[in-house]
């Protein structure tokens, strides 16, 4: 869905009604500063920070806050970029954002709870794991690449040990490495931890075979996801063809084999476009615990888009003039990822021209070596000058979006720029999304999860 769309609002409604809830734990610890800088109008963020046990949090929220929000036109702070010695300070914050945002979709319910990360976004990834154990997470969902570290790092985490992660870099034979050690982030007596379920997304029953044997720890199932998903798509088997409209073009060799998948013996849910009581019926009968639902929840009344964007897609919906496409060069990942057509958003070219590149947040940026053995951080979605000079291709630089800034815009915490305008969003959504309408009442223009679930029949 993208960033803060699953919130911890959408993910406890979920949740409490027995299913399972999950957060997004993308770029989260820019999400609370900004929720902090905003006025905090209901205090939920200070509410939850008030209760995670790590050292220098209350220093954070005194640094961030602001009591009634920013002033008219004044940008918001930015955090620390990541990088392999990233500061403690940002160790922490992400640690806490995480913390928070599962600890307020767990409150006052039993119902079970997720975090979801990329695997391409590594940087962040061992202070969101901890903090979102140290909240009592009870499942990671991990995709977009081949997550095979992270089941062993939740089992050292579990028993309160340090942990390290490799990090994929070019212009070196070898991979560096991040860590995380319990005892520095939170000094005093060994703290073990509830250990969570680890779901790998995967799109083929090769990636699936591969975690289960290969994998650093236990894989506890698999999430798998097919062409018509949201956001970051797996690219075609076989090489990148385009369509006249840009696409991708996918073939039988990207469907993934479901009876394999089934043979591996673990639990697995089926996603993308699945959100129908014969979807759900279908998935069941070929051996699926269930269903993923993400389109349809990323637009109901819970979720973290900003209302005018649910109102402009639904609107559409219910007219059935939702355009959406599958753009191979939109993600500075390589991965194909959907875009949803929305006036005002950089799907539309003048406003996507319009728009001056910059690097400010850097989720995405890769690690690169230089020949003298120096490392620097690139996107190709950054300013075309800098990319270039770091390494870079003009030709990588076309067409690339800058999904950090757009993705936090689409859900109102979008910076505001030199000029004074807000960053222009960017909407994701899955193929689904042209359907939307059938959760409208005739005298309604939103809807809710409870909708959503009695139209499913869950």
């Amino acid at each position: 869905m993208g960033i803060g769309v699953s919130n911890w609002r959408l993910a406890r409604a979920v949740a409490q009604r027995g299913h399972l809830g999950v957060v997004s734990g993308t770029a989260l610890n820019t999400v609370m500063v900004r929720r902090l800088q905003d006025g905090d109008a209901d205090g939920s963020m200070r509410r939850a920070l008030s209760h995670c046990p790590l050292p220098g949090v209350q220093q954070l929220i005194e640094r961030y806050f602001r009591p009634g929000g920013r002033s008219a036109g004044e940008p918001y702070r930015l955090a620390p970029m990541f990088s392999l010695q990233s500061p403690a300070e940002l160790v922490t914050m992400t640690a806490a954002a995480n913390f928070a945002e599962v600890f307020l979709a767990k409150e006052n319910h039993s119902g079970p709870v997720g975090l979801n990360l990329l695997e391409k976004i590594q940087l962040p990834t061992l202070a969101s794991l901890y903090g979102s154990m140290l909240a009592g997470v009870d499942y990671v969902l991990m995709g977009a690449g081949i997550p095979k570290a992270i089941p062993g790092v939740l089992d050292r985490f579990a028993a309160g040990e340090k942990a390290e992660l490799r990090v994929a870099a070019s212009g070196t034979t070898t991979e560096p490495a991040v860590e995380l050690d319990p005892a520095t982030v939170l000094p005093g007596e060994k703290r073990t931890l509830k250990r969570p379920r680890f779901l790998a997304i995967v799109s083929s029953s090769v990636l699936a075979l591969t975690l289960s044997r290969k994998a650093s720890g236990r894989v506890d199932g698999f999430v798998v996801e097919g062409l018509s998903a949201g956001g970051h798509n797996a690219p075609p088997r076989g090489g990148l063809k385009l369509n006249e409209l840009g696409e991708p073009i996918y073939g039988p060799r990207d469907t993934p084999d479901l009876a394999a998948i089934r043979a591996l013996g673990h639990p697995f849910w089926l996603a993308g476009a699945q959100a129908t009581p014969e979807r759900l019926r279908e998935a069941e009968a070929c051996g699926a615990t269930g269903v993923q639902i993400g389109t349809a929840f990323a637009f109901c009344r819970e979720s973290g888009l900003t209302p005018e964007i649910k109102q402009s897609v639904l609107s559409r919906a219910r007219h059935g003039e939702v355009g959406i496409r599958t753009d191979a060069l939109a993600s500075p990942t390589g991965f194909p990822f959907k875009v949803v057509d929305v006036p005002g958003t950089v799907s539309d070219p003048a406003v996507y021209a319009e728009r001056t590149r910059r690097c400010d947040l850097g989720y995405l940026r890769d690690l690169c070596f230089q020949p003298d053995g120096s490392s620097t951080y690139r996107c190709p979605a950054a300013e075309v000058g800098k990319f270039v000079e770091k390494g870079g291709t003009l030709e990588e630089t076309a067409g690339r979006k800058c999904l950090c800034n757009g993705l936090l815009s689409a859900i109102g915490l979008g910076q505001t720029m030199s000029n004074g305008q807000i960053e222009p969003a960017i909407v994701t959504a899955g193929e689904d999304v042209r359907d939307l309408a059938r959760y409208l009442a005739p005298d309604r223009d939103e809807y809710s999860v409870d909708d959503v679930l009695q139209a499913l029949g869950a």
